[in-house]
């Protein structure tokens, strides 16, 4: 698992925490800040998804190519 999916998960954690608890309170500031984490956790885990396709192309070609 790439270090990206980590962080992912983890922005994307940080982030329903404070949307809920925002929700809960009325504070429309902290529901900001909760879909704002989100938002970066989904960027994280594309990231990591785009490291991961690369990493695994390139294992393949090497294999391919016997080196």
């Amino acid at each position: 698992m790439e270090r990206e999916h980590i962080k992912g998960a983890t922005e994307k954690a940080k982030g329903s925490v404070k949307d809920t608890v925002g929700k809960l309170t009325g504070n429309e500031r902290l529901r900001a800040e909760g879909k704002s984490d989100k938002a970066k956790g989904a960027d994280h885990k594309v990231a990591g998804d785009i490291k991961d396709a690369a990493r695994q192309r390139s294992k393949s070609r090497k294999e391919l190519l016997g080196t």
